[in-house]
């Protein structure tokens, strides 16, 4: 019989925890979600039946099954039950769900919460036992119905009327829009071109480096300029020195992790939250999911008194941080250590950073500010009142929490000198600058921008980020951006050079891009269901799961709100004709054919067609052009898609080579095996370059093959380890096996064992 039973979310977890509480308990794990929202109902009804309270059809997922059988087993022999899953509505949720199906009373089942894996605080959750909160499982409730019947009903509008789409999301959506607009601001972005003055000076042997803060229109001005330099004087006019202070950044919420973890180790949002869920689960971090910047007293004391024997007293400043957000649980901790001393997170390198950056972050909000020193050097040019030069620099007097944390780059540090100083002028250069377009979202900006829209929770930022990807409407940029020619004018030995120098613009590498189904999407749904992409709409719908979560909302009375206009633009969208959803235009005649060239929207974006389809001739397609789009595609751009595919030439063996563009980019083909040739173009491709890219993939394939059993039957090396294949099905590998030694025998009862893989794709309707 067991005595005391706690249910928790994760394995990893259970372990830790058990270590924990001793022999008096067992702890089980639920492994995430038991239940989820049925697809089809077997008496007919609906899974949410809209005109019944909302009523929700649960079942308990297939993989789930045995999870819960164990369960089941262990809670009928069970004296006490601890339901111990994660401290926010997914997790009380969750603990709600398994009263329902373990047949448990909420009212008397005893639920426990912490936000930190240590013995302490496990003890002291089992002491402080109470009850679910019905209130955030009906908010939980609300969010998962609201985004399960936008699902539901607009997914298959988005089907029907947008080509190439595929699904739209409640919160996702507005993401989509969010960088639809940036990307479209930057395409209207119709900067101008200046001249920036730079100098050198020298006076004692010392260099100074300095500015002046006038810019020039035009290459005549500021060569102009640089003539009147020569033979001029150039005096140190006056010394500014300014003392100032730094203070450091509270400790990390969910949003602030995500964003530093990209803008310092260029992680992703998905893989900040992995790294940091397994060092929740280890015991080593508080709960990762939080929009609180508070500490707790322990976590300030113990802080402090790490300080001040690593560093010194004077380095010591107790703090407490108060979160801005309005709905921010106070009683929640931000993201820390659980041991303040420990420097070693995790084994894993890629977990021992983000480790690291959350320790020193809090460590570093607990730290006296650092002081800083600024001075600004002013440069008189003799005979021109109207022009100064400003040399700056800054001093830290007293490095404080950047001793711990340092964002800033190294400061120029200026050389002793004084007013009425005479400098010499060693070199002065001026450049043509260009005015910047908006920049690119990044995962670490996107969730910035919507923390401050109010759009999704610290829940939630990550898997926004990884839908919209997934769902082929982002990608992330591979460009490093062109060239462009810059003119720098330069001066030195009272001698004026003129240098065209080349730099690049426009780069979009890691940043997030909608693709040309992003914007379609973006642009349908602004048309026709303005209030899924309206920004405030959005975020009010927020603040309602929170008004609910607090008991100032009924669950029912914001679904109806929400969902009788949603609806009734459901019904209405029947009307939308889908031949006007999408650009399409006519980018000229084919000169050999004499047919029309269309750049239109197909199933996988934006193609190229040659020919009408309301002509009886079959019409041919084509990709469309790299970096073009159906508002920009030329004629020649266009006749050149349909030379393709081309002949590059044969293989050493005689075997055609042809060079393609496809839905995944540029590839050759040689029989039936495709190669990437990315970022070769097609057009222009050699045959020694083809050879050379072929051969490559053949020694892969070769790698990649561990022993040939006959009638397709084979043995591979796979990204994820060995396995066994037919052609249609996979089977992975044990650990304990080795693939060297599987004969055909072995490999016949291994398929035969192994479950029928699903089919994917979208079930055909019935008239």
């Amino acid at each position: 019989m067991v005595k005391n039973l706690v249910i928790v979310e994760s394995p990893a977890k259970a372990k830790t925890i058990e270590k924990y509480l001793g022999k008096d308990f067992t702890v089980l794990s639920s492994v995430g979600h038991i239940r989820s929202i049925v697809k089809k109902t077997k008496d007919g009804t609906p899974p949410i039946d809209v005109n019944n309270d909302f009523k929700t059809h649960y079942e308990v997922d297939p993989e789930k099954k045995k999870v819960v059988a164990e369960l089941k087993k262990a809670a009928k022999s069970a004296k006490t039950i601890y339901l111990a899953t994660d401290p926010d509505r997914e997790g009380e949720a969750i603990s709600w769900h398994l009263c329902e199906v373990l047949k448990l009373n909420p009212a008397e089942t005893k639920r426990i919460t912490y936000h930190e894996i240590s013995k302490q605080a496990v003890e002291e959750a089992i002491k402080n036992a109470h009850h679910i909160d019905m209130n955030l499982v009906k908010a939980q409730q609300a969010r998962q119905i609201l985004d399960r019947l936008v699902g539901f009903e607009l997914s298959p509008v988005v089907w029907q009327k947008v080509p190439g789409g595929k699904s739209a999301g409640r919160v996702q959506s507005p993401a989509v829009r969010l960088l639809v607009e940036r990307e479209r601001e930057i395409a209207d972005f119709n900067g101008k071109s200046k001249f920036k003055v730079t100098a050198i000076f020298t006076h004692n042997e010392n260099e100074i480096k300095a500015e002046l803060p006038n810019r020039f229109d035009t290459e005549e001005e500021a060569n102009g300029f640089l003539e009147s330099l020569i033979g001029a004087k150039f005096t140190v006019s006056d010394i500014k020195t300014t003392p100032g202070k730094r203070n450091p950044a509270a400790p990390f919420t969910t949003s602030t992790l995500q964003q530093e973890a990209n803008a310092k180790l260029g992680f992703g949002s998905k893989a900040t939250m992995a790294a940091a869920q397994k060092l929740y689960q280890a015991g080593k971090i508080t709960y990762m999911r939080t929009d609180s910047v508070n500490l707790s007293d322990q976590a300030i004391a113990a802080t402090a008194n790490f300080i001040k024997s690593e560093f010194g007293e004077k380095y010591s400043k107790i703090r407490k941080f108060k979160t801005k957000s309005s709905n921010a649980q106070e009683a929640h901790e931000a993201i820390r250590p659980t041991n303040i001393n420990e420097v070693k997170g995790s084994s894993n390198d890629y977990d021992q950073k983000l480790y690291d950056l959350i320790r020193k972050r809090t460590i570093a909000s607990q730290m006296a500010p650092a002081e800083l020193e600024k001075t600004i050097v002013t440069i008189q040019v003799s005979d021109k009142s109207n022009f100064h030069f400003e040399a700056k620099g800054e001093v830290i007097l007293f490095d404080g929490f950047l001793r711990v944390y340092n964002n800033q780059k190294d400061s120029e540090i200026l050389p002793n000198i004084k007013s009425g100083d005479e400098l010499n002028l060693n070199q002065a250069t001026a450049k043509q600058t260009f005015d910047r377009p908006p920049a690119r979202y990044t995962e670490g900006s996107l969730v910035k921008k919507l923390e401050d829209l109010g759009i999704g929770r610290p829940s939630t930022y990550a898997t926004i980020i990884d839908t919209v990807q997934t769902r082929g409407y982002v990608k992330k940029g591979e460009s490093e951006g062109i060239e462009r020619d810059a003119i720098v004018l330069s001066l030195e030995n009272d001698k004026i050079s003129k240098n065209i120098v080349q730099e690049k613009t426009g780069a979009d590498k890691g940043k997030l891009v909608p693709t040309p189904s992003g914007e379609l999407i973006a642009d349908f749904l602004t048309e026709h269901f303005s209030q899924i992409v309206d920004y405030d709409f959005t975020a009010n719908v927020e603040e309602e799961f929170d008004a609910i979560a607090s008991d100032k909302l009924a669950r029912n009375a914001m679904l109806r709100n929400f969902y009788t206009p949603f609806h009734k633009l459901i019904e209405q969208s029947s009307n939308i004709d889908r031949t006007k959803v999408g650009a399409q235009r006519e980018v000229g005649i084919d000169p050999k054919s004499g047919k029309p060239i269309l750049a239109r929207f197909g199933r996988f974006g934006p193609m190229l067609q040659l020919g009408s389809t309301d002509s009886n001739d079959k019409p041919i397609f084509a990709p469309m052009p790299k970096n073009a789009k159906i508002e920009t595609v030329t004629l020649e751009q266009a006749l050149k898609m349909f030379e393709l595919p081309r002949l590059v030439g044969q293989t050493e063996d005689g075997q055609d080579i042809k060079a393609n563009i496809g839905r995944f980019g540029p590839y050759i083909q040689i029989g039936k095996l495709f190669v990437s040739i990315k970022p070769e173009d097609p057009h222009t491709i050699t045959l020694e370059k083809a050879r050379e890219l072929y051969t490559n993939k053949l020694e892969a394939e070769k790698a990649k093959n561990i022993a040939d059993l006959g009638d397709g039957i084979k043995v591979l090396n796979g990204r994820y380890g060995p396995y066994i294949t037919n052609g249609t099905k996979n089977v992975k590998i044990p650990k304990d096996i080795d693939p060297k030694k599987i004969d055909r025998i072995k490999a016949d009862e291994m398929l035969a064992e192994a479950p029928t893989p699903k089919r994917r794709g979208r079930a055909k309707k019935t008239k």
